[in-house]
């Protein structure tokens, strides 16, 4: 890594954090702590607010803005491999953003680095989920981002149907299907349930707080609930 790409990491790293260690950005960076040591000088020397607290380590003081988007060649194309999926994989509103985000970074890339957005080197094919999924994704997008709980019928493997209340919680997306987590009302437990097996998706306005024990942190950090 160069040296300034090297000290636009630092800045990065504190800007994102309350205070870092150079532990930590020696083995982010996979430097010494005495090259850390060295690099929060320099800044420091070169106008950079950089505050040193004991016990806790370095800090940028509030209102320090990081210099303009600046990316390598690895970075740019982990950018274009992520956009390329989620405008495969997902809805027609997220892959419409994920399109204007690459034209975003485009128009401020410096010349010698845009023939890496014609790369092709790493390629995601367009499978496209199934166009039932994806309608029900857009909603539920919605209703995980608010905390609206949301109706659907579901059609379970075996062809039984039932309808369903639940406050949705994350989605999860299996290289095949996406999934939604969500406290289920019907059964009053965590659920899963697969997108295409969905049909009459509707957000409601009724929001919900997750009380502790039925949020999606609980679900994770315990055993997968079951789609029933």
């Amino acid at each position: 890594m160069r040296r300034a790409d090297r000290l636009f990491q630092i800045i990065q790293n504190l800007h994102h954090t309350r205070s870092t260690t150079a532990r930590y950005l020696a083995e982010q960076l996979e430097v010494s702590e005495r090259t850390i040591y060295r690099d929060i000088q320099d800044l420091s020397l070169s106008g950079v607010p950089i505050v040193s607290e004991t016990g806790t380590g370095y800090r940028l003081l509030k209102g320090f803005q990081l210099p303009p988007l600046m990316f390598n060649e690895d970075e740019i194309a982990a950018l274009l491999l992520g956009a390329q999926m989620v405008k495969a994989w997902t809805d027609k509103g997220l892959s419409k953003s994920a399109h204007q985000a690459m034209q975003k970074i485009e128009s401020i890339l410096p010349e010698k680095l845009k023939p890496e957005l014609e790369r092709h080197e790493i390629i995601v094919p367009d499978f496209s989920i199934n166009a039932q999924a994806s309608e029900q994704l857009s909603v539920i997008r919605k209703a995980v981002k608010n905390s609206n709980k949301t109706y659907f019928e579901y059609s379970r493997e075996d062809g039984e149907k039932s309808m369903r209340t639940v406050r949705p919680l994350g989605l999860f997306y299996w290289g095949k299907v996406w999934t939604l987590v969500a406290w289920c009302e019907l059964r009053d437990s965590f659920r899963h349930f697969r997108l295409d097996r969905m049909s009459k998706c509707a957000m409601l306005d009724e929001t919900f707080i997750q009380p502790k024990g039925k949020t999606l942190d609980d679900f994770l950090n315990n055993e997968w609930g079951v789609t029933r």
